[in-house]
């Protein structure tokens, strides 16, 4: 009896080893497929061939590789389901869908085709599983939607996609902006002609592959790009109210959009020596709108702008400081995650800016990747449009020369 109680704890104390063991494996192979060595790390200021601080380089698709000539925008989708993640590249001539789930060895899937002609000028953004896309200078391209969940489990790569729906109540359009919250998908820069004369137009998508139609806000004139919240504050008079905030070429208006029958406009702003009023977006706590003016740097000369409006009062918006570069490069789109800036900024790559102390008009430049290698000089070339929002670290820059860029920051 006590040989057998002895030979039992060996083999159960061998089994626990196993397990041990086992389960060791399990967690690192976890580990190291969710965190992926950079293909270049950013060492003695290059990735590669690619300027850098403090941002490693995980892979560069070209776009020879989405048959497309130019690139344009970028958003990310991460499958709720798989844990998954996805980029969505705008090229010319489509929306192509890569899996970057292992960032070093992105997966090309395959594309949307343009519902009509070409662009220069695409536009997607994603909601409940749906990118839905948009067109400039594209006659009656419209709304496409695509469902997401179809990118799972393919087999015959890659792929040429159809719309799961092709919405056309309006023609072509610049951008395309989605408050998650309501389900209300803004489409923004339509034919000025047209009855909001390139205001917002209002979609219902909370049912996303039928679209509906709910209105508009022309009073603003043309919008070019916009942000949409559901309202939660420092302005006690807006709480739970639905506010846009549009880039309006010469200025930025506020505007209540919760009711769509009826949207209020609540105030207007403009600045300094204006170029062209391009794109903006607010800090996390809603209190500063950090603002993109595309041309000034062309029209008026100075180095890169960064313009920050004080919106702690929404009726009464005030200047609040400028951050100049050190270079010249034609600012485009930014983004806000926690207290870093993300700022795609054409020929300089993308630039992280540190706004921890905004309030006291104090931006710092901590990092950045330069896609664009030969300078930093005023231009439309190099790096439209980044996108920080993936959990894992992963960050996605659209180039329109040279493609779809995927880094993270070093040590990461």
């Amino acid at each position: 009896m006590k040989y057998t109680k002895l030979l039992y704890r060996g083999f159960l104390g061998c089994a626990i080893l196993v397990l041990l063991y086992n389960c060791s494996k399990d967690n690192t192979s976890i580990k190291n497929n969710n965190i992926s060595e950079a293909l270049f790390p950013c060492e003695n200021g290059f990735a590669d061939i690619y300027p850098c601080n403090n941002y490693d380089l995980m892979a560069h698709i070209p776009l020879s590789t989405f048959g497309a000539i130019s690139g344009n925008d970028c958003w990310g989708w991460t499958d709720s389901t798989t844990g998954k993640e996805y980029a969505l590249m705008g090229t010319d001539s489509n929306v192509s869908f890569i899996d970057i789930t292992e960032a070093n060895n992105p997966i090309y899937l395959g594309n949307l085709p343009t519902a009509t002609t070409a662009s220069s000028w695409r536009d997607v953004k994603v909601f409940k599983n749906h990118a839905f896309i948009v067109a400039d200078k594209a006659d009656n391209h419209g709304l496409q939607v695509f469902d997401l969940t179809r990118l799972r489990n393919l087999t015959n790569l890659p792929e040429i996609f159809s719309a799961d729906t092709h919405f056309t109540d309006f023609g072509s359009a610049h951008n395309i902006v989605i408050n998650e919250t309501s389900g209300y998908a803004y489409i923004v820069g339509t034919d000025r002609r047209g009855i909001f004369k390139g205001g917002p137009l209002f979609i219902n998508i909370n049912t996303p592959k039928t679209p509906v139609s709910e209105g508009g806000f022309g009073a603003g004139g043309y919008s070019h790009d916009a942000q949409v919240v559901t309202y939660s504050g420092p302005d006690a008079d807006y709480i739970g109210r639905e506010i846009l905030i549009g880039s309006n070429e010469n200025e930025v208006v506020i505007v209540d959009v919760t009711d769509k029958a009826k949207p209020i406009s609540i105030s207007t702003i403009s600045y300094n020596n204006v170029g062209y009023t391009h794109q903006g977006w607010f800090t996390e706590d809603l209190k500063y709108f950090i603002l993109g003016d595309e041309t000034d740097e062309q029209d008026i000369g100075n180095n890169t702008r960064t313009i920050v409006f004080d919106f702690t009062d929404l009726d009464n918006p005030l200047f609040h400081t400028d951050y100049f570069s050190n270079f010249t490069a034609i600012d485009h789109n930014g983004y806000v995650k926690g207290n870093t800036y993300y700022q795609a900024n054409y020929r300089a790559g993308v630039r992280m800016l540190d706004i921890t102390n905004i309030s006291n008009k104090s931006i710092t430049e901590i990092g950045f990747f330069d896609t664009y290698t030969d300078n930093n000089i005023t231009g439309f070339q190099g790096a439209w449009n980044v996108y920080p929002y993936f959990s894992s670290g992963n960050i996605i820059i659209s180039d329109i020369n040279k493609g779809l860029f995927i880094i993270r920051k070093s040590g990461t």
